[in-house]
């Protein structure tokens, strides 16, 4: 598998992905409905995963593809596959406060080897090349994306051993529990922001910790995990601290901590 070749295409999909949803978020109104679950959806989050699962099955007609809005792929398990949000914080999107991403990662052997993140409200975008490296881009974008924009800078998370963390949190989905889990570390401060931002804010250095207590699926996990091991940090499982994996069943994920290196975790 050509991860170079995959990244370029991650990225295009994930921007073109990115311009259909701007479109339907600039208009004065827009319907929402509510799925089974309860979590809203909108024509942007429709617009945005057929045009991703068309560009994948062409560029990649052999790979599984995960995505949140095909529910019939939530039965299905391999060894390697795609998995998409294609609109990653619909309540952001909903709110109006640019707190969305379009995600899209590539998993082999439980581990999220190619990941993006792009917040198209923001202009940032952030990658994997699945070769331990990460980056971000800042827009504009042009609507044919090559490797050479000059806004590409390689990512870090912070290294160094502190006695007070910038810790991020869930803008939507902060709940008690989560709240008195942060009450063990010393905090410097605390950020809040929307979908996958926060894994990406922890690896470009602007967060050290970031703690989900809370139900996530795959999806929503993937691409951002995927960025973060390429800047230098991980995501754990909050009961053992043993690094999140996928695959699982119904692709759902148990309680999580995400963070940089030397933090040390609060143990029950």
């Amino acid at each position: 598998m050509n991860l170079e070749k995959m990244t370029l295409v991650f990225r295009q999909l994930a921007i073109e992905a990115g311009e259909k949803i701007l479109k339907i978020y600039n208009e004065d109104d827009f319907l929402i409905s509510i799925k089974e679950d309860k979590s809203p959806l909108t024509l942007a989050d429709k617009m945005a995963d057929a045009h991703i699962s068309k560009g994948l099955a062409l560029a990649y007609p052999e790979v599984q593809l995960i995505s949140e809005e095909q529910e019939s792929s939530h039965q299905s398990y391999q060894n390697e596959f795609f998995i998409v949000d294609p609109l990653d914080g619909t309540k952001e999107f909903i709110n109006r406060n640019g707190d969305f991403t379009v995600n899209i990662a590539y998993v082999k052997n439980g581990k999220p080897i190619v990941g993006v993140v792009y917040a198209p409200d923001k202009e940032r975008l952030f990658y994997s090349n699945g070769l331990g490296a990460s980056f971000e881009e800042k827009g504009p974008f042009l609507h044919v994306l090559h490797d050479n924009l000059g806004n590409k800078k390689q990512i870090f998370t912070r290294t160094g051993v502190r006695k007070e963390l910038s810790i991020v949190a869930s803008k939507s989905h902060r709940n008690k529990e989560t709240e008195n889990y942060i009450k063990n570390y010393c905090v410097r401060d605390i950020k809040s922001a929307g979908s996958s931002l926060k894994f990406c804010l922890i690896a470009t250095g602007e967060a050290d910790l970031y703690p989900r207590l809370g139900r996530t699926m795959e999806w929503d996990t993937a691409a951002g995990h995927a960025v973060l091991l390429g800047a230098g940090g991980t995501v754990v499982r909050l009961e053992d601290h043993k690094e999140l994996t996928y695959g699982k069943p119904l692709y759902e994920n148990p309680f999580f901590i995400a963070h940089a290196p030397n933090v040390d975790l609060w143990r029950d």
